[in-house]
């Protein structure tokens, strides 16, 4: 798919409409659903202190375990569970990247196992900082990660938090992702897309879900 073939109701429909800022306030999150309604998204992404909020038609999609991934997976755990029984049906949990950079797989789908069971049922996606890991461990490195966290239960492969230095979504890092996963899993690209030329090529290289911030500059790119 490209961006000349893609129409914006059909980009909208793989969109979490994404507000994570630590100043948010409730205000703020109310205008996001609204946003995300009015756009047509499928999801609403959250920080889980946001919760209970209606969404209306789109998904609650709340983070966990964000933005470092160093919180203990038992805690994780319970952000989840506690997300999920506020009304979150997705959960964006981010591993610890440091365990993954050391070459401790083993403890990175342990960690996933985890936060699979406080989930439940929702759909879990795992947040891999797939820019650190291609500067540290490589293609390989990175590949293997995305194959132990479906392995845990995840749901899709996310690229990023968006808040991390290393950087956000790139083409290459999703045709990794992609290639590791297969069709055993959503390939989530989020962090830096700001226009719809790259949110094509994302897609393109095999993303089925966008994590968007500015998801109107993104979406008016596209044709109707």
């Amino acid at each position: 798919m490209t961006e000349t073939n893609l129409r914006r109701a059909e980009v909208a429909a793989l969109v979490d409409h994404t507000l994570l800022k630590p100043e948010a306030t409730r205000s703020d999150a109310a205008a996001a659903v609204a946003e995300a309604a009015r756009l047509g998204t499928y999801a609403v992404c959250l920080s889980p202190s946001m919760l209970p909020i209606d969404t209306g038609d789109q998904q609650t999609c709340v983070v966990v375990g964000f933005p470092s991934g160093k919180h203990h997976s038992l805690v994780k755990a319970a952000e989840a569970r506690l997300a999920v029984d506020s009304g979150a049906r997705e959960i964006d949990m981010v591993i610890d990247v440091g365990a993954a950079v050391d070459g401790r797989y083993d403890e990175v789908f342990a960690d996933v196992v985890t936060v699979r069971e406080g989930a439940g049922d929702a759909v879990l996606k795992v947040i891999v900082e797939s820019a650190v890991l291609l500067e540290k461990i490589g293609p390989e490195g990175l590949a293997q990660v995305c194959r132990r966290v479906v392995d845990g239960g995840a749901d899709f492969v996310k690229t990023s938090t968006g808040f991390h230095p290393a950087g956000g979504a790139s083409v290459a890092a999703v045709a990794i992702m992609r290639e590791a996963v297969g069709d055993r899993a959503g390939v989530k690209a989020s962090g830096g897309i700001r226009d719809a030329a790259f949110a094509a090529e994302l897609i393109a290289a095999g993303a089925t879900r966008l994590g968007l911030s500015g998801t109107e500059a993104v979406l008016s790119g596209f044709p109707e």
